[in-house]
């Protein structure tokens, strides 16, 4: 009599491989809904945590099959090994977002400026749903990001604002951030029509008053009685632009500004940029400001000041 050995099959791993593949297709569907489509932020990280947890879950499941096609052989290694595979996926993104969240300051935004941060033309206002509501930045905010950031400073160019807002223009652009809307101050804005145009010679417009004489006689004013120069001087040109950014990966949104301010021969740059959800940024704000500040270096190479 032939005697036939029967494989066991170890239904645990059949059963992670299932459960594995439906958190991981849920994963990739809130991935593409989001970066591609309507899906808002809030319901995306919350697919998100809900498909790690479900992987999670996943996991013991397939190891369970190994440990019974090592103890007995059965049936399901090539299942538990393709679980772990599927489950790896939403696990690893949610483990790599939550070491920033430990290890960083609870901040969401980031300024070059940190006594005069440039203002967003259009203040961010969105609605959080299940997110930690958040607050605007406070002083202990700001020495946080010295201290987390120290090297994320604004740049000083030896050149003209329009020769600076190229090269800013052609840097967000390889940065990936969108510049939608700007706001710039004009010195010449308030000349009236009718105006004489001011000589060509002249770096400045002339002032609109002009003082009048006394019609008698009188002592000559002192040097400290005459009016400062920079009274007579328009506001320097100030240049702010606005815009998005996102992540390459799962297109997390974060709000941008840049400002731009000439003043005599050299032109400041610096930026402000905001998550767009969440009271933390889990440090993602630094990395695009710090990448566009270094493709904008790039881009002005040979006229950086001091």
């Amino acid at each position: 009599m032939t005697v036939r050995y029967v494989r066991p099959i170890s239904h645990s791993a059949y059963a992670a491989r299932r459960i594995a593949l439906a958190a991981l297709l849920l994963f990739v569907l809130a991935t593409l809904g989001h970066r591609f489509g309507p899906l808002r932020t809030p319901d995306f990280l919350a697919l998100l945590l809900v498909s790690a947890a479900i992987a999670a879950a996943a996991v013991p499941l397939s190891l369970l099959g190994l440990m019974r096609l090592w103890q007995k052989g059965a049936e399901g290694g090539l299942a538990s090994a393709k679980a772990l595979i599927y489950a790896a996926i939403p696990i690893a993104v949610v483990a790599a977002g939550a070491v920033p969240y430990l290890t960083r300051p609870a901040l969401h935004e980031v300024t070059t400026d940190t006594e005069d941060p440039p203002l967003f033309l259009t203040e961010p206002d969105y609605d959080q749903e299940w997110l930690r509501g958040r607050t605007a930045p406070t002083l202990a905010d700001r020495r946080a990001q010295i201290g987390a950031y120290p090297g994320l400073t604004g740049r000083r160019y030896e050149g003209a604002l329009d020769r600076v807002l190229e090269g800013v223009e052609a840097a967000a652009l390889s940065s990936r951030i969108t510049l939608q809307t700007r706001d710039e101050e004009d010195p010449d804005a308030s000349q009236e029509p009718g105006d004489a145009p001011a000589d060509e010679g002249v770096a400045f417009p002339l002032p609109q008053s002009v003082p009048v004489p006394l019609p008698r006689p009188g002592p000559r004013p002192t040097l400290e009685e005459l009016p400062a120069a920079n009274e007579l001087l328009p506001t320097r040109g100030e240049l702010l632009l606005q815009g998005e950014a996102r992540t390459f990966f799962l297109g997390l949104p974060f709000d941008v500004v840049i400002r731009l301010r000439e003043d005599e021969e050299t032109t400041s740059v610096d930026v402000r940029i905001a998550s767009r959800y969440g009271a933390h940024d889990l440090g993602l704000s630094a990395e695009i400001a710090e990448d566009f500040l270094d493709r904008l270096d790039a881009e002005l190479l040979g006229i950086a000041g001091g």
